[in-house]
């Protein structure tokens, strides 16, 4: 009973946390992390849902500041997302997505010229081989988990992977779609708004409009499906 609540908790921390970054990408405004998790350092910390919830979105919690013509984050916003990086390290043994997304986070420090508080960092990329030749049905539910990493201009294994595979992530965009996995069908979406050579006929503006509208209650949905419109539509910095 325990257990099922944290994981109550930490999915109602990890909608409002995503409900706060949808309304920031729609409305342009500057983000603000901290505030919205706790101040505190240690055990205490690890047991805040809502930095829990940061780990879970990852590098996304920055992306207005990517997308969008607003102000980079503050000091204490990336001094959260530092704490969520120091305080779930993906362990021995953990899948590809969990350590493909922690580097993401510890990147997106990196890239936004805040520091690691002393932790090694060689920028050394974790391996992408299980995905070379993956289905395309793991293939894209595997790029739909590291949605973060669909960034304009962004190259890495994991986006080269993509950008060999358009067709295959189409089909899995269509797949996603026919099994009402909305969440799938967004992550997948986001990556195809940046790939070369996706066929014509997938419909995507059509086919995000109606993801959004399909798992709109899903804030992780909606985040992910303004994401990718965005993009989309150019509206950068």
């Amino acid at each position: 009973m325990e257990q099922s609540g944290a994981s109550t908790r930490l999915a109602g921390a990890v909608q409002g946390l995503m409900s706060e970054l949808v309304s920031a990408l729609r409305s342009g405004d500057r983000f603000r992390l901290a505030g919205l998790v706790g101040g505190g350092d240690g055990p205490e910390a690890t047991a805040d849902p809502a930095l829990a919830a940061v780990r879970v979105a990852g590098a996304d919690v920055v992306l207005p500041s990517v997308l969008l013509r607003c102000a980079p984050p503050e000091a204490d916003d990336l001094t959260v997302l530092g704490k969520a990086v120091h305080a779930y390290p993906p362990p021995a043994g953990a899948p590809p997505t969990s350590v493909w997304s922690h580097w993401a986070m510890r990147r997106a420090l990196l890239r936004l010229d805040a520091g690691l508080d002393g932790a090694p960092d060689d920028g050394a990329e974790p391996g992408a081989e299980w995905l070379e030749d993956a289905p395309w049905q793991f293939l894209t539910h595997q790029l739909a988990v590291l949605a973060p990493l669909a960034l304009p201009g962004e190259d890495c294994a994991v986006a080269r992977v993509a950008r060999g595979r358009p067709v295959d992530v189409a089909r899995g965009f269509v797949r996603a779609v026919r099994r009402r996995d909305w969440l799938q069908a967004a992550g997948a979406g986001r990556w195809l708004v940046l790939l070369d050579g996706v066929p014509h006929t997938l419909g995507l503006d059509t086919g995000l409009e109606f993801v959004a509208q399909m798992g709109g209650e899903d804030a992780r949905v909606a985040f992910q499906v303004r994401a990718a419109q965005l993009m989309r539509t150019g509206v950068l910095v």
